[in-house]
């Protein structure tokens, strides 16, 4: 059991997708404060196409100022939806595709020093062509590609940041094909 706990809140700010809220945690010792952002939650989508290479999205994001390369993903932000909703509409947002097979990779605390969100990360195979239905100005100037996972791989021991989801999928990806490494 954890000698801390939450006494009080207050929110600071409310946005189309999340919560800024200052809680008053009471310690061991004393009583003090911790901004917290409360998220709904997320999904990112490790999607393969019939020749082994995965759908990324090349995006602007002003949070750095500069187009990063992402596994689609998005907000558990429509009341009610279940993560692998959220995920199955995200790859048609984002990529024009669909999956007939689904499976639940991971789900990470994205960064638990000031967030509550939780990313569920997923694997999309059986891929078929769909409308693609970008949503937002920086979704609809993004570009779609179908890369090597060797390509990515590179990417990621570049040294560059890189895409937390990306680099988690990566991975399992890697453990799927190696799994005696």
């Amino acid at each position: 059991m954890s000698p801390f706990r939450i006494t009080a809140g207050a929110t600071l700010l409310t946005s189309r997708v999340f919560r800024v809220e200052r809680r008053t945690i009471e310690g061991p010792d004393r009583a003090f404060h911790r901004d917290v952002v409360v998220h709904p939650g997320a999904v990112a989508i490790l999607a393969l196409d019939g020749d082994g290479r995965v759908g990324v999205v090349r995006q602007y994001r002003a949070t750095i100022d500069r187009v990063t390369t992402e596994i689609p993903a998005g907000t558990l932000d429509q009341e009610g939806e279940e993560p692998l909703a959220a995920a199955q509409r995200e790859l048609g947002e984002e990529l024009g595709v669909t999956a007939r097979h689904w499976r639940l990779l991971a789900r990470l605390l994205v960064s638990p020093g000031w967030t509550s969100q939780v990313m569920h990360v997923f694997e999309a195979t059986g891929i078929e062509e769909t409308q693609r239905d970008p949503a937002g100005p920086e979704e609809a100037a993004s570009t779609v590609a179908w890369v090597d996972p060797h390509e990515l791989f590179d990417l990621v021991r570049s040294g560059e940041p890189v895409d937390a989801t990306l680099t988690v999928a990566l991975h399992r990806l890697a453990g799927d094909l190696f799994p005696d490494a």
